[in-house]
């Protein structure tokens, strides 16, 4: 199957690229069955959005810090490494979100979509899901809505929970909640449509940002899982990542 080798704009990820690519034999990404990513999961999550549309799996190596969505770097191989990978399918989060000036701008996040306060008032938001008001005012430095494969990520960060790969659940996790002030967020089906509305926006001005899509300056945002968009991760079965999201609970 023909490969082809990507790389962050890191010498030690471009260094790589080129090695692999003569030992391998690679070809264009265009050209290829299976793209390998070198980086971290910033570069990672941007090889998935080019690769989106084509139905090409992506196996990534570590050439950057963290690496948690990728496979440890070696050179030696690889050809086997890659027979034996196992497949996780993952589904985006849908973002569409509405400006102050009625402009309606979409984005897709593997992670997770989140808002935040642009300037420092807190930001108050309403959320409602699935047609029916759950909160009515929510002041906060932001909120975020987290897939199972970015409950890791920001999500923890904020303090949100770890998700099994498998849950068919998604996270909402506010971000230094002030009112309601011991609110720990919701978990909610894969299913549900949820929408923030952005209280005083001119006053609390928030920005959305779903991956690499910012919009600046929202008065409403709808979130939603997409199934009809797929992509598809390869992992070495040792480094399964259900298994690392699982090992994450237990971390100290």
């Amino acid at each position: 199957m023909p490969l082809a080798f990507v790389a962050a704009d890191t010498p030690d990820a471009r260094a790589a690229r080129d090695r692999l690519a003569i030992r391998y034999a690679g070809v264009p990404p265009e050209e290829a069955g299976i793209v390998v990513a070198l980086g971290g999961d910033g570069f990672l999550l941007e090889t998935l959005h080019r690769c989106l549309f084509r139905g090409v799996p992506v196996y990534g190596m570590n050439r950057g810090s963290v690496g948690f969505l990728l496979n440890e770097y070696s050179e030696d191989g690889l050809t086997r490494r890659l027979m034996r990978a196992q497949r996780v399918v993952l589904h985006p989060l849908r973002m569409k979100a509405t400006t102050r000036d009625g402009a309606e701008i979409e984005g897709l996040a593997f992670n997770e979509v989140s808002l935040l306060r642009e300037t420092r008032q807190a930001a108050k938001l309403r959320i409602t899901v699935d047609g029916k008001e759950r909160m009515p005012e929510l002041t906060c430095d932001g909120a975020l809505v987290s897939t199972p494969a970015g409950s890791t990520a920001y999500n923890l960060s904020a303090h949100g929970p770890i998700l099994p790969l498998g849950a068919d659940i998604l996270a909402l996790t506010p971000i230094s909640a002030f009112r309601p002030r011991r609110w720990r967020g919701a978990l909610l089906p894969h299913t549900a449509r949820i929408q923030f509305d952005v209280l005083e926006p001119a006053k609390r001005p928030v920005s959305a940002v779903a991956d690499f899509t910012e919009v600046r300056d929202v008065a409403r945002v709808e979130i939603s899982e997409d199934r009809k968009v797929t992509c598809t991760l390869l992992f070495d079965p040792e480094m399964a990542l259900e298994e690392r999201i699982l090992k994450e609970q237990f971390a100290p």
